[in-house]
């Protein structure tokens, strides 16, 4: 009977072993499908995470919208004034040359006139000849005059020598008159240095043959005020309104390469040029060192004021698509909202907005690709939209 026993307890630690293995085989199964579906709430978290795109917003304003506009322009002397002949001859001397500098006054030179002063002598001659004639003129009317009370001569007599007399007083006014005229054409022998400055060219030479005018004669000297200097710029129509009179620049010519030279927009044109678009503007120079020179190019830098009343927006949250121009904003509700709008002036990183943005809106700085009206988004820094928490409830690793 003793192996009946034996047989007996021999079944009943095998049946424990299969149920201790069974159990075993129960809790690595559920073991697997717990982690299991831990694994799967996590790459759906994950999933859900990225299908949801992570945007940064801004809020338009006003503040960076500092710009500047570089534009071409050339240096004029303050003051220039070419010097033509008023009267024919050759030049008979100069005494200034290229780049003197000469005063208000200065004889630049001087023109042989030989014509004009035999016409001068001529009309002196003719002078003297009319005064002889209204001095015997006046000496016969006088004596008419002291018979008019005699039946020696007539009435109509002594009118004729009278108006006589009258005509010859006139013909004397006319030839000295002529005289006077030549004179000062003779004194246009002299070429004169209207004002302070620097002699900028010189065209003409010993015994060259002088034509009168600038309509037959080229100009003789050129006389320029460089103390000052004026440069003419072509503005485009839309800075318009930002270079108002006032505005400050900054000047740079080649020749002095990292020198800045500073001046003021003094005049605009009050017009736009239709073949160009633009509008010149005057800007004044300060030149008392002489560094620069009329003639020369230089460039022109301006530093556009913002436009008041105007939003702006950072030129990335442009959207350009078959529609138009647009921005993304982003709503209450974290759903997208696409908005048109219409650009007023493009600074290069910073769009000015003219319409279509209130100043509260959350602008997408960098929508993504695809992002229309309704999209929900979140926002950067926030916490992710419908995940859960990546560890399974239970205990962790560091519980006891």
């Amino acid at each position: 009977m003793v192996p009946d026993r034996d047989s007996h307890s021999v079944g009943r630690r095998l049946r424990r072993a299969g149920a201790v293995a069974l159990l075993l085989a129960f809790a690595v199964v559920a073991y697997g499908l717990t982690s299991r579906a831990v694994e799967n709430s996590q790459l759906r978290g994950l999933t859900e995470e990225q299908a949801v795109p992570t945007v940064a917003i801004v809020t338009p304003g006003s503040v960076g919208n500092q710009a500047s506009l570089d534009l071409p322009g050339r240096l004029e002397a303050f003051i220039r004034a070419p010097i033509y002949a008023r009267i024919p001859g050759y030049l008979k001397s100069w005494k200034y040359d290229i780049g003197s500098k000469v005063k208000a006054g200065d004889v630049l030179g001087e023109i042989d006139t030989p014509d004009l002063d035999q016409q001068l002598m001529q009309a002196r001659a003719d002078l003297n000849v009319a005064e002889a004639n209204a001095r015997l003129a006046e000496i016969t009317a006088k004596r008419w005059q002291g018979l008019a009370g005699t039946d020696a001569v007539s009435t109509q007599d002594v009118d004729q020598r009278t108006f006589t007399w009258q005509a010859n007083i006139a013909q004397v006014k006319a030839a000295r008159a002529n005289v006077d005229r030549l004179v000062a054409e003779e004194g246009f022998k002299r070429l004169i240095a209207p004002f302070d400055g620097i002699v900028t060219a010189r065209e003409t030479d010993v015994g060259a043959l002088i034509n009168v005018g600038a309509t037959g004669g080229a100009e003789l000297f050129v006389v320029s005020e460089t103390g000052k200097l004026r440069i003419y710029v072509n503005v485009p129509q839309n800075y318009v309104p930002s270079v108002p009179d006032g505005t400050n620049a900054t000047i740079t010519v080649p020749e002095h390469p990292g020198k800045i030279y500073r001046g003021t927009v003094e005049a605009s044109a009050q017009a736009v040029d239709p073949g160009s678009g633009t509008t010149l503007m005057q800007i004044i120079v300060d030149n008392a060192t002489g560094e620069m020179m009329p003639g020369d190019y230089a460039s022109i830098h301006l530093q556009i004021a913002p436009t008041a009343g105007v939003l702006s927006v950072p030129s990335s949250a442009l959207i350009f698509d078959a529609k138009g121009l647009s921005v993304a904003t982003v709503g209450a509700d974290d759903r997208v909202l696409v908005k048109p709008v219409s650009i007023a002036r493009d600074l290069g990183s910073v769009i000015e907005v003219a319409s279509g943005l209130a100043p509260n809106d959350r602008v997408i700085e960098n929508p993504p690709d695809g992002v229309s009206t309704g999209t929900v988004v979140q926002l950067a820094g926030a916490a992710p939209v419908g995940v859960a928490s990546a560890r399974p409830k239970g205990k962790s690793k560091h519980d006891g």
